[in-house]
């Protein structure tokens, strides 16, 4: 039996087709975090996958934020499964039960720790040394706790200890628990690659509550050997060893260092390694200790800002004759089951069905929770209503607006209007026109004179004539055929000076247009390795809010690696 947990960052992450990623990841059961999809973005497509049945918990206020999903090989298809960790999501058809005390929890707030699609639950039978027993999978995804939000601080504690009280409801009821996710907190200095920047790193009540959560392991069960020699057996209120649960990598790997599951993808750290384990697979003492055989992570897996983690146990599985309730082949829009008719009635709010349209957009849990997407629609089309009406307003009343067709050839170079005229199209166009009003008797035997005779008599044709077509006496012969050789002319006469060389006109353009706009300044270069700087904006709400700064280009990682980010820093000022 194996087992994979791995947020995704969103299920759009599988893009060469979702059948082809699991197949790839070569597990009985796999847990995704983090989909960001609502019941009503999930297609078929991603819900039901040939070989597997799905499981999916979604977020209930927020579109494109959140959400869980257990995709189960048909060979492993539970017998139980159920959304969320406090009953409330569930008709108890086909679920788990055992919800522990909840008494500390307030109705609104088991609710809220509900509503945002952070858990699924699914029950397993399995068969361990000829015996038949049960195992029950907790795939969650914890709350990030936002630094300036301390009411999400206190939602992601009590989160914890509603799915530890699940958990262990579970466990005391005679299931084997695997509880596994992203837990959003880095256990040990170990975990983490740079806990120093980090000030009371064992204070963090993230990790206070791991350490009550779990038991302390191989490592300092072997440390503490002969200290501990002739104790009574472990229990979950021993304060040497913690809870009643395993960190199954750490039992395997107890003194592994550069171990990470997440990297920041804004700073490049994943090619530094420099991240963090936050990605787990937990299991019950018993069932780590008597049917894991190995439990690592696959940080060669990309494709998100987190990497696999996976666990393979000595036990098989027994599948289920038929998926349980909460299986998404059963969901209606999926089972091809007729809809209430109601539905097909219901008048709909174009304004309204706009706006949800726009707050659907999905956003990045990592960008700062409190920036999701914001409407696009606003703004550039107030400001284009705006223009519209202030030109509509310059037109007198009782004038017809003459409709302007646009010009299907392309628009000449602007470079063309910063330069002087030229003076021969002009008078070239002029002496023509003023030959035809001096001589309105002509003749067909004067009309078919030369141009360059007819100057003699006018004067006021250059000596350049070789420009013009030899037709003037045509200019004279009729409005609409004097109107189209102007235009002839004006344009033969107008695209001469710029025939040449296209890398001369090109060079040309760029010189002018250097001298008018000269551009940003050229970024400094840091001090330790002598390479152009990168500029960054802080988007981090504070008085530095929307100010630039200039850092080292390269991946952030380690004080003491070479290739990694220098501690260049440097403002931008006002006016540059």
């Amino acid at each position: 039996m194996k087992i994979v947990t791995w947020n995704i960052n969103g299920i759009r992450t599988f893009r060469g087709g979702i059948k082809k990623a699991l197949d790839s990841l070569d597990a009985d059961i796999i847990c995704v975090q983090e989909t960001k999809v609502t019941r009503d973005l999930l297609d078929e497509r991603t819900a039901i996958v040939d070989g597997y049945n799905s499981y999916f918990s979604f977020s209930r206020g927020r579109s494109g934020y959140s959400g869980v999903a257990t995709y189960c090989k048909d060979s492993a298809a539970p017998f139980a499964a159920e959304e969320g960790l406090t009953g409330l999501l569930t008709n108890h058809e086909g679920a788990v039960g055992c919800y522990g005390d909840q008494a500390e929890f307030c109705g609104e707030e088991l609710q809220l720790l509900d509503n945002e699609g952070r858990a699924v639950i699914t029950q397993h039978r399995i068969m361990c040394q000829d015996k038949e027993q049960t195992v029950t999978i907790i795939n969650v995804y914890c709350p990030r706790a936002d630094p300036e939000k301390p009411e999400r601080k206190r939602f992601k504690l009590q989160f914890y200890k509603l799915l530890q009280s699940r958990a262990e409801a579970i466990l005391k009821d005679g299931s084997h628990v695997i509880v596994l996710g992203d837990v959003n907190t880095s256990h040990r200095q170990i975990d983490h690659c740079d806990p120093s920047d980090n000030d009371d790193f064992d204070e963090n009540p993230g990790r206070k509550w791991l350490n009550g959560f779990l038991y302390s392991g191989r490592q300092e069960e072997d440390e503490n050997e002969e200290e501990h020699e002739g104790e009574s057996e472990v229990t979950s209120t021993d304060p040497n060893h913690g809870g009643k649960f395993m960190d199954t990598f750490r039992y395997f790997h107890p003194t592994r260092t550069s171990a990470f599951t997440c990297w920041s993808t804004l700073t490049g750290a994943r090619q530094t390694n420099y991240g963090t384990r936050i990605d787990y697979i937990f299991a019950d003492c018993q069932l780590a200790k008597e049917q894991f055989v190995a439990a690592d992570i696959m940080p060669e897996v990309e494709g998100s800002d987190h990497c696999p983690v996976w666990g393979e146990l000595s036990c098989s599985l027994l599948p289920s004759s038929k998926p349980p309730p909460l299986c998404t082949r059963y969901l209606p829009e999926f089972a091809g089951k007729q809809q209430k008719l109601s539905r097909f009635f219901v008048k709909v709010d174009q304004k309204s069905a706009q706006s949800e349209q726009s707050d659907a957009l999905p956003g990045s849990q990592e960008e700062q929770e409190r920036r999701e997407n914001l409407n696009p629609s606003g703004a550039g089309n107030t400001s284009g209503k705006k223009r519209l009406l202030t030109s509509d307003s310059v037109v007198p009343k009782g004038k017809k607006t003459k409709t302007v067709k646009t010009s299907s050839k392309p628009q000449g170079s602007l470079l063309s209007f910063f330069k002087p005229k030229p003076t021969n199209v002009i008078s070239s166009t002029e002496a023509s026109v003023r030959q035809c009003e001096n001589t309105p008797s002509m003749d067909k035997d004067t009309s078919s004179q030369n141009p360059k005779e007819a100057s003699s008599v006018t004067g006021s044709v250059p000596e350049d004539t070789d420009l013009v077509p030899d037709n003037s006496s045509q200019l004279c012969s009729s409005g609409n055929t004097q109107e189209k050789d102007k235009q002839i002319e004006t344009k033969h006469l107008t695209s001469q000076p710029t025939v040449g060389n296209s890398n001369t006109k090109k060079g040309a353009s760029s010189v002018f247009w250097k001298s008018v706009l000269h551009g940003p300044p050229p970024p400094p270069s840091c001090k330790v390795h002598g390479e152009p700087c990168v500029l960054r904006t802080v988007k981090k709400e504070g008085p530095n809010m929307g100010k630039q700064f200039f850092v080292c280009a390269r991946p952030q990682g380690h004080a003491s690696n070479p290739d990694a980010r220098c501690n260049f820093f440097l403002w931008v000022e006002k006016g540059k």
